[in-house]
């Protein structure tokens, strides 16, 4: 896991994100892309509602305002961007060169921001995004997106910065080929963990407790201090158990596989992957 994609909006929220990509940087010696996609006006009018009720003058204007928030996001994206890299004494490189440092890039493109957005996950072995807190001309589905179109891993940052990352991983462990993948594309964040916690819920009865211990016996092979919980729902939803777990052992991380069922169901009657997407106390890294 070399190449980690850091999109960035030129907002106060970059900071947390960008932390967050550099606690899981610097363990593998990644290289991280910091991405800033510049929108025209007409792309983030559909995404930005009073707009569209917007007409004539009162539409131009609207479409200059939209131009205007693009240029100072553009050139807030850059200079939060080295400014970082500044501070945390990151060396920027456009070309792959032998290191064990933490080395950065800085991207800026046009175009149609999911399609481009998507295209740089999809060949990228990370991507770390932030949750949106206030509308910026993106689609509000941004998330789910690449989680479900690019193939690979997606680690969504939290309200804070880690601290640290690495301290306490859950792994959130059903008898899925989705968790299965999850955990195989987590292995090298696993591997620098200080410690691992496979967590599920009873569902199904012995076969979660047969998962669970297969599950600890594979990473240890790999080394990595592993320990399991397993828990009754008790009456509570399957994320808000998985949440109380991750309290309770003090997780810093969270890792599961994303939809088990389709998206539409999961947004219409709730689910895990629904839950991390829309809003967790931790960071969670997620794997369609």
């Amino acid at each position: 896991m070399k190449s980690i994609l850091v999109p960035t909006g030129g907002s106060a929220t970059d900071q947390v994100v960008f932390e967050t990509a550099l606690a899981v940087a610097k363990p593998l010696g990644a290289h991280l892309v910091f991405l800033h996609i510049r929108m025209q006006a007409g792309q983030a009018a559909p995404h930005t509602p009073h707009v569209a009720f917007a007409r004539g003058a009162a539409l131009t204007n609207a479409l200059d305002e939209l131009t205007k928030q693009g240029e100072t996001r553009a050139t807030a994206a850059k200079e939060n961007v080295l400014a970082f890299c500044r501070a945390s004494q990151i060396e920027l490189r456009d070309q792959p060169c032998a290191t064990t440092a933490v080395t950065a890039q800085w991207r800026m493109e046009e175009g149609e921001p999911l399609q481009r957005l998507v295209f740089h996950a999809r060949h990228s072995d990370l991507t770390v995004m932030g949750r949106a807190k206030k509308l910026d001309g993106l689609p509000p589905d941004r998330l789910e997106s690449v989680l479900t179109e690019s193939g690979r891993p997606l680690l969504i940052a939290a309200s804070d910065a880690p601290t640290p990352l690495l301290h306490t991983v859950m792994v959130c462990w059903k008898e899925t080929a989705h968790a299965a993948r999850a955990v195989s594309a987590a292995l090298p964040v696993l591997t620098h963990a200080g410690r691992v916690v496979v967590a599920s819920v009873t569902e199904t009865g012995n076969l979660v407790d047969a998962g669970v211990s297969a599950v600890v016996h594979a990473l240890q092979w790999h080394g990595i201090n592993v320990g399991s919980r397993v828990s009754p729902l008790g009456g509570l939803s399957t994320p808000d158990r998985l949440s109380r777990i991750a309290r309770e052992c003090g997780a810093s991380l969270i890792v599961m596989g994303g939809y088990g069922h389709s998206p539409m169901r999961e947004l219409l009657f709730g689910g895990c992957t629904q839950a991390a997407l829309e809003g967790s106390d931790l960071p969670v890294f997620l794997l369609h």
